[in-house]
């Protein structure tokens, strides 16, 4: 993936609209990221109005579109939804039929929707307006507890902060985890969130933070070899396992259980980039027990196996010689 476009019509929604450009449009070559050829297209060149008051001047028209590798499409005001542009509507089908990165933020999706390229699909939404959507468009699968939903190269998100999940989400398949890391890092905020997380878990900002569940979740990560289960975790939690995993999913939106086995791959990630253990190895490393098992996990998860990963995002070599010269 090389290069993007971000369209954006009358009436986009600001924050949604920064976070194409935060994930994508950054210059980071000086962490070792390589650049995307990043655009803001429109319909018509010049002012575009945003919901909020403000305004974009846009140099781009579409035709950047329809050769970037990946379009992203912001959300409209719900009094839009039913009069989208013929022209940016275009553009989505013919990215979908060339096979190119889409992905849909937010409303968004309704977008993606009116062009016909969801039907048959799943997707996801904003939680608010998923029955909206579902009632507009009964083709779609919707699911509206997730964070985001890839289906083929189709991405839809969430809400405002889930989209930033799934631009990281993209981002570790075209650029592996630690790039995509390094990435997070620099924008403040957590790598690892899973699409099938829920949306919304049900204290998001508690009153008192719950450092023992924080502390535990903490050692977790680095007893990532043990056979941790929720009876163990519960124990240094002082907690028993019910509460614990109760109390748990309330605050980190998913499963113990769900939450340690992204955990693992993440490290699985990790460990196949930046060293040349065998399989093995980094599946006992990493509490898979095999390799079989590693190798389930990663087609489940990532779509590929973990020697195809490697192959792709090695960079054992790089970090080999950076220690040598240190």
């Amino acid at each position: 993936m090389k290069t993007v476009a971000c369209i954006i019509q009358d009436g986009f929604a600001p924050f949604e609209f920064g976070v194409a450009c935060e994930a994508f449009g950054l210059d980071r070559s000086d962490d070792g990221v390589p650049n995307f050829d990043f655009r803001v297209v429109a319909p018509r060149i010049g002012v575009v109005p945003s919901k909020i008051g403000f305004s974009v001047n846009v140099e781009h028209d579409l035709s950047f579109a329809y050769e970037a590798d990946l379009v992203v499409f912001c959300p409209l005001p719900r009094s839009h939804w039913d009069r989208i542009d013929p022209l940016v509507l275009d553009v989505a089908r013919d990215a979908v039929a060339r096979d190119a990165w889409v992905m849909s933020v937010c409303s968004g999706s309704f977008i993606l929707g009116a062009a016909g390229v969801l039907d048959g699909r799943r997707a996801t939404t904003h939680w608010m307006y998923s029955d909206v959507m579902a009632e507009m468009y009964p083709q779609i699968d919707i699911d509206p507890d997730v964070l985001f939903v890839q289906d083929g190269k189709i991405i839809t998100s969430a809400g405002t902060a889930a989209g930033i999940d799934a631009c990281l989400h993209l981002l570790r398949q075209e650029l592996g985890a630690e790039l995509t890391n390094r990435i997070a890092r620099r924008m403040v905020v957590p790598p690892q969130r899973d699409g099938g997380q829920a949306q919304f878990i049900d204290r998001p900002l508690p009153v008192v933070p719950n450092d023992l569940l924080s502390a535990v979740a903490d050692w977790a990560v680095e007893h990532l070899r043990d056979d941790l289960g929720v009876e163990q975790l519960a124990a240094r939690a002082l907690m028993s396992p019910r509460t614990f995993a109760r109390r748990f999913k309330a605050e980190y939106g998913a499963t113990p259980a769900a939450w340690l086995a992204r955990q693992r791959i993440i490290q699985a990630q990790r460990l196949l980039e930046r060293t040349d253990l065998p399989l093995e190895q980094i599946a006992e490393e990493c509490g898979f027990g095999s390799a079989a098992v590693l190798r389930q996990n990663f087609a489940r998860v990532l779509g590929l196996t973990p020697t195809a990963y490697r192959s792709r995002f090695s960079c054992a070599e790089e970090t080999a010689g950076a220690e040598s010269a240190a």
